[in-house]
């Protein structure tokens, strides 16, 4: 007879798979992709752009898990991530994986009923980017991960767009650029805070292959890039005046956040230096979540 001890059984719950489709990116992601499906022209449908919206929830969803299970050996070395249900052996990889493709198949098929081709084929490369261009190749060889790779959380304002309008123009494409030129300052300036747990875990980010005092400027030259590029929305007519208004104070401290980043030696391992990045990357979300908010209150007013 078997004797089965507590290490042997099973403790996954329902909140451990809930965890490995990362909720909070999840929540960004729908947000922008709703915004993304307002603004586009058309009246479109009240249970479409939900099946729509719900499908790019559950892409992001099955991109989490999938990024789970081939990152859970790096996961399982990095304090902010080891307690994660794979690496804390709550869930088995295989079950991640197989929950991972599951979930992106479910996601794409519901987008070509609910939708258009363009809009699941933008999904499912979305997916693939995510999982496979940037969780096994760019994350493990290039410094430059995070700005390449961060292509597949910019595209879910287009995705939406083309859900409801079944094509592209300038102004999604501009929602894309705006949070593709957000995610670098965001990220890094989290890295400047886990750069041990980076080095640790082998992963080549900018701090750990090029110095705290690099990431700073690179953080502060993106910062530059994105305030002006925030505004664009406005010269397409896609953003009103409240956008605008948004825009300029959200952009303007940005880079004065940005600024103290770059005069500081956050990521040089003194706390009080730290705070900086910590307040930046703090400030990121919010600004990024102020943009598009702006932008869904004049769509639904209008």
């Amino acid at each position: 007879m078997v004797d089965v001890t507590a290490s042997d059984e099973r403790t996954a719950s329902a909140s451990d798979y809930v965890a490995l489709l990362k909720p909070r990116v999840m929540s960004l992601v729908v947000f922008t992709g709703l915004v993304g499906y307002v603004a586009a022209p058309g009246a479109g449908d009240a249970v479409l752009g939900f099946a729509a919206i719900l499908s790019i929830a559950v892409a992001a969803g099955a991109s989490g898990a999938l990024n789970m299970w081939f990152d859970s050996d790096i996961d399982a070395v990095m304090s902010r991530t080891r307690t994660r249900p794979i690496p804390a052996g709550r869930v088995p990889r295989e079950e991640a994986l197989m929950l991972g493709l599951t979930l992106s198949a479910l996601s794409v098929v519901t987008m070509q009923l609910a939708a258009n081709t363009l809009a699941a084929a933008l999904l499912a490369f979305t997916i693939f980017f995510y999982a496979v261009v940037y969780t096994m190749w760019l994350k493990r060889s290039t410094p430059q991960n995070i700005v390449i790779g961060g292509l597949a959380g910019a595209l879910p304002p287009a995705i939406a767009w083309a859900a409801k309008a079944g094509s592209l123009s300038l102004d999604p494409l501009l929602l894309v650029a705006i949070i593709f030129f957000w995610t670098p300052p965001h990220f890094w300036a989290l890295s400047l805070l886990q750069k041990n747990d980076y080095a640790a875990a082998k992963v080549p980010m900018l701090p750990v292959t090029h110095g705290a005092k690099a990431t700073r400027i690179q953080i502060f030259a993106y910062s530059l890039l994105l305030a002006p590029l925030g505004l664009a929305p406005v010269l397409t007519g896609l953003g009103g005046a409240a956008y605008g208004a948004v825009a300029a104070l959200g952009g303007a401290f940005f880079v004065a956040l940005a600024t103290r980043v770059l005069r500081s030696r956050a990521g040089e391992g003194e706390p009080a230096e730290d705070k900086r990045a910590r307040d930046l990357f703090g400030f990121s979300i919010l600004y990024l979540f102020a943009l598009f908010a702006a932008l869904l209150v004049e769509r639904v007013l209008a």
